[in-house]
């Protein structure tokens, strides 16, 4: 079923589309979006999307929620200028639940989003991931490497769906001329996380917060590259309002590594825990490595990540504390 709750009052001004707007980047995107003046529709199914990140939003007259399954048709009546695709459950917990959909969620949303950018005649981003590298043989991971997919593992109905949809674009901007724009998202993390999403920053610091032993996989030295939500928005934005001759793929991500070891003690130190690590088996297809390579990104964008890991931390944990303690 599908509900629409629009508001009068946003005028005939050209709208920005945010496909898994109540997500958690893509809540961010939206509230970013409307102090900067624009008009922004939210569309959402809420599957894994949260009704409480986005219901603050609705209060102001330039913002209005979509509620819709990017897998079917979309109809939106209002003009647009752009639109951002972060419609996908991101976490391995989540798309993992019903990986054909997340597959057709994947495939079918690019299609169905990209004929409506061909429509409206607007700009359009997709919200690709780090996991197209797979795990990868190449070590940090520049664009130009085509990554170590299992087609056919656990992860595969994410990571091919996103192959795919860059595909999509690709094939619809040749075609079409549509202006698209890929961004390569790497691990991201900050204030409005889900508390149960099964990551790594969430999973940590819950389990830090409420004394329990805190959850390793493999042995720790496993290495990620973590990016704070408010340095991966503005990435987000400049790549939609980057020159038409730059349509990437373009990696959006911190450079610094941290071994899993390393998070999980800055977590610990920074929660004041005395919890003990406890190790646990490597899921299947996990990577050892990810850390991109960001030239395009401060080339083209002039973009680089601005927040420290600790401080990153430190603002996610204060966040996670109040709503730990209301659970």
């Amino acid at each position: 079923m599908t509900t629409y709750r629009y508001s009068d009052q946003a005028g005939n001004h050209a709208a920005v589309l945010v496909a898994g707007g109540a997500g958690f980047l893509g809540a961010h995107l939206c509230r970013r979006l409307l102090e900067q003046g624009e008009t922004v529709i939210c569309l959402d199914n809420l599957e894994t999307g949260s009704w409480d990140r986005i219901e603050p939003l609705l209060a102001d007259p330039k913002f209005s929620m979509f509620e819709h399954d990017v897998v079917e048709p979309i109809r939106i009546n209002h003009s647009l200028k752009e639109i951002y695709n972060l419609a996908c459950p991101a976490s391995p917990k989540h798309y993992q639940l019903d990986p054909p959909g997340t597959l057709l969620t994947c495939v079918y949303g690019a299609r169905n989003l990209l004929e409506l950018a061909r429509e409206k005649s607007a700009r359009i981003l997709q919200a690709s991931t780090s996991e197209v590298y797979g795990n990868p043989l190449e070590h940090p991971q520049h664009e130009s490497y085509r990554g170590n997919v299992n087609i056919v593992g656990l992860r595969s109905c994410y990571d091919e769906g996103k192959r795919c949809a860059e595909t999509l674009f690709a094939d619809y901007s040749r075609r079409y001329g549509i202006d698209i724009k890929i961004a390569r998202i790497f691990n991201t993390y900050g204030p409005g996380m889900s508390l149960d999403d099964g990551r790594l920053v969430s999973n940590l610091i819950v389990q830090a917060l409420n004394d329990e032993p805190m959850t390793i996989y493999g042995d720790g030295s496993q290495t990620r590259s973590l990016c704070y939500v408010d340095d991966m928005i503005d990435g987000l934005i400049s790549l939609m309002e980057s020159a038409p001759t730059f349509s990437g793929p373009v990696n959006l991500g911190n450079p610094d590594e941290a071994t899993i070891i390393d998070i999980a003690e800055q977590i610990q130190a920074l929660t004041a825990s005395a919890v003990p690590l406890v190790r646990h088996a490597l899921p299947p297809d996990d990577p050892m490595q990810r850390c991109p390579v960001i030239i395009l990104a401060q080339r083209h964008l002039n973009w680089q990540p601005r927040i420290s890991l600790s401080d990153g931390l430190r603002h996610t944990i204060a966040d996670f504390s109040v709503r730990v303690s209301c659970v």
